[in-house]
């Protein structure tokens, strides 16, 4: 592996001193001490329920080196004097500060990715369509905080022409925070809705949060569908790309649309020029996406058949939306995170694919979390709104969920768990059903269908 992190460019990036040792390059940084590789260099960050000070002398059997805000009054046992320790004021200020220093060192194009949904799987459109031009850098996964962003950032190597980085939020101040470390030219915009509002308090601080991007990019694309949104960007001075499926007035946008438990079909212009898309992934929520990541492709002169191909070659995000079949049911799973706005869109895609099918909709939702004050009117407002569509049962797993059971006019049933969740769904499933499986992260939805494909 070929040395990218050089030792003078640490001390000057983070201002930090050298105690002692003799190593000089790193490959990569690593913030785990037991999946450090062999010469990269640890940083010990320290949180609320740790402290990677703890984990020196394990980090340093493979490591070259580490970072540390609490130098050992010597080195630790079996410590090799060569491999070298490095003491800063703060070690996650001086993670973001190493990867702000490697970005800044190349001037390439970085393009940050924000919204409340869809921006994992916009980022890994728009990192796909951009491949067919650049050599790309994104973040790993979706590590997209104040951790995870510069931890991706700081992998950037020689031959990266372009980054590709979502960012997360979950207080104000946020994204302000990750451009200040990523210094990003071009931004997205996915949408504005309810999440993470125990860290904002309201969706119009969410909104403000999102839109701290614009302060720092010069070309903003967004999703011209979401009204809300487009207030919060009145004033902006830079470039804006608009793209979505209702007006032809756009920069991109697709028509003729058809979506099956296969994925989907459309039509997308780009400027002037049109082509058929096929995604392998389903929901019309994918197909924003999948213009959003074109917006870029098109800001960046990608031709209309790369763009197209860099979409079609897209098989999906893990636990986001996958459409799975266990004998004669379909089963739509999307559990890795959940908020009010994803939550609609999900069961309106069940409800879409139900139609011309003799089977029932089944919804086996868990709670939505990290909503703050507004989880209960939420989670009741949910249940209202399933009374109007053609769900024929709902399994409500978790005490919030269990607002929306009785909310429900509907065929309901309440379960404490996932795990209790799963024996209700498999002793109800019958043949053609279609099942919906969604809740946020921590009530670990997943469960409900292990075992069973």
């Amino acid at each position: 592996m070929m040395a990218t992190l050089i030792l003078k460019d640490i001390l000057e990036a983070t201002r930090g001193k050298r105690i002692y040792g003799e190593m000089e390059e790193f490959p990569a940084i690593s913030i785990d001490s037991r999946t450090i590789k062999d010469g990269e260099l640890f940083i010990a960050l320290k949180g609320y329920n740790f402290d990677g000070h703890d984990f020196l002398h394990e980090a340093l059997k493979k490591g070259d080196g580490a970072l540390v805000s609490i130098p050992p009054s010597e080195p630790p046992n079996g410590f090799k004097r060569k491999k070298t320790l490095i003491c800063v004021g703060n070690t996650l200020r001086a993670l973001q500060d190493i990867a702000h220093f490697l970005r800044i060192k190349k001037d390439i194009p970085v393009i940050a990715i924000t919204g409340t949904n869809g921006k994992t799987t916009t980022k890994e459109l728009v990192a796909g369509i951009l491949g067919s031009k650049f050599r790309v850098l994104k973040n790993s996964g979706n590590l997209n905080n104040q951790i995870g962003l510069p931890l991706s950032l700081s992998s950037i190597e020689p031959e990266h022409d372009a980054v590709v980085l979502e960012m997360g939020a979950s207080a104000p101040g946020d994204i302000k925070e990750l451009c200040a470390i990523a210094s990003p030219g071009y931004g997205v915009v996915t949408n504005i809705g309810h999440a993470h509002l125990e860290g904002f308090g309201d969706i119009h601080t969410l909104r403000k949060t999102k839109c701290e991007l614009l302060e720092t990019v010069h070309t903003v694309s967004v999703n011209a569908d979401d009204s809300f949104l487009l207030e919060g960007i009145n004033g902006y001075k830079g470039r804006i790309i608009r793209y979505g499926i209702h007006g032809k007035e756009l920069d991109v946008y697709a028509d003729d649309i058809e979506v099956s438990d296969r994925g989907s079909k459309f039509l997308l212009h780009i400027g002037k020029d049109s082509v058929m898309v096929n995604l392998k992934v389903g929901g019309l929520f994918n197909i924003y996406n999948a213009l959003a990541g074109s917006s870029i492709g098109y800001i960046f002169g990608i031709g209309t058949e790369d763009i197209k191909s860099g979409l079609q070659d897209f098989k999906g995000v893990p636990m986001r939306f996958e459409i799975k079949r266990m004998a004669n049911v379909t089963l739509l799973s999307d559990v890795y995170n959940a908020n009010p706005a994803s939550m609609e869109e999900a069961i309106k895609e069940m409800i879409r694919l139900k139609e011309g099918r003799s089977g029932r909709a089944i919804a086996v939702l868990g709670d939505m979390l990290e909503l703050g004050p507004y989880g209960e009117t939420a989670h009741r407002k949910l249940g209202s709104w399933m009374s109007g569509l053609p769900v024929d049962l709902l399994i409500a797993v978790g005490p919030l969920m269990s607002l929306s059971a009785d909310s429900f006019s509907g065929v309901s049933v309440k379960a404490e768990d996932s795990e209790s969740a799963k024996s209700l769904l498999l002793n109800e499933m019958r043949d053609e059903d279609i099942v919906l499986v969604k809740g946020s992260r921590g009530m670990k939805m997943e469960r409900v269908i292990e075992d069973a494909l």
